[in-house]
């Protein structure tokens, strides 16, 4: 039979565990609780909360990179959107949020990191009903950023047409928890040997990919862009056709498969690779199999305006 033991007992079990992750996790915090803890061991949610067993919860991830935390504003912004959508709010103000934000990654020592803000419905029950739970949740943590190679920029990527269909228009549109399908696609991906999964809908138009947002250049130089109904629209994408509208024309439209084989360049945007092009799909060559310019200006633009508008991060 399993030893059933006291508090004590199971806590010194617990802190003895193995855990695979933790030598990337830097700084976490539990509005609950409210404190900063740098120890990953004791990084641990609720089974009742919700977002644990209900996915019912939203997320955003962002970075910081030499102390300087990029798009923190537009985050929290899509944020609001996506807990509005499912009629959620944040246990404190979203001022304060977004002053708790900075201090946990001033408070992980680290210059470059990745920050996760998890905002659930919190916990109470292991029911359905949202009403079960009284206070919202509220978990933050820092991770060590990875960054790509300036040769991977230059090689460039593969990417395939994933059997995962795009989520319905409803869901697609907010950053929920549940990201079951993306994990599906992405398994299929590294299971076929490709870098990224892309989704299509109902019409076999392109989606997104896992976790990035996609758009093409097509032969008259104009960059196309997947209109966003079964897909989230990325915070990088969206700055980055802020930042390089100037220099190149910019289209919403449907994009299909064979669109997508003629185009001059595919380019996949997002939080922690900022921008980088396509070379294979489905194992067919894009124009000359090589990232394009418009890939490359796109992310260093990016770059530029990461070191000139990021938000400072406060030392601790």
């Amino acid at each position: 039979m399993i030893k059933k033991v006291n508090s004590e007992e199971y806590i010194d079990a617990m802190l003895s565990s193995m855990r695979a992750g933790t030598d990337s996790i830097c700084a976490f915090y539990e509005h609950r609780i409210g404190l900063i803890c740098t120890d990953p061991k004791l990084m641990l949610m609720p089974w009742d909360d919700h977002l644990v067993h209900r996915g019912d919860g939203v997320f955003e991830a962002m970075k910081f990179v030499d102390g300087k935390l990029y798009q923190l504003e537009p985050h929290l912004r899509r944020m609001k959107r996506s807990s509005a959508t499912i009629f959620l709010e944040p246990p404190c103000s979203w001022d304060e949020l977004s002053d708790i934000i900075l201090d946990v990654c001033g408070a992980s020592g680290c210059d470059s990191g990745v920050v996760r803000v998890f905002l659930g419905r919190g916990g109470g029950g292991f029911g359905i009903s949202p009403y079960e739970c009284p206070v919202p949740s509220l978990y933050i943590v820092v991770t060590k950023l990875s960054t790509k190679s300036d040769e991977w920029y230059k090689k460039g990527i593969t990417a395939f047409k994933t059997s995962i269909p795009a989520k319905q228009p409803y869901l697609a549109t907010i950053k929920s928890i549940d990201y079951l399908p993306n994990v599906l696609m992405k398994r299929e991906a590294i299971e076929k040997g490709f870098d990224l999964p892309f989704c299509f809908d109902g019409m076999s138009f392109l989606a997104e990919g896992a976790t990035e947002n996609v758009c093409i250049v097509d032969s008259n130089g104009t960059l196309l862009i997947p209109e966003f109904t079964n897909a989230l629209a990325g915070t990088t994408l969206l700055r980055a056709i802020t930042l390089i509208a100037d220099e190149v024309p910019v289209d919403y439209c449907a994009i299909s498969e064979d669109e997508i084989l003629m185009a001059k360049e595919v380019i996949v945007c997002g939080t922690t690779i900022d921008a980088v092009g396509v070379v294979r799909f489905n194992e067919k060559p894009i124009h000359d199999v090589r990232p394009g310019p418009v890939a490359i200006r796109m992310r260093e633009l990016l770059i530029k305006d990461m070191k000139e508008n990021g938000t400072p991060v406060p030392k601790r």
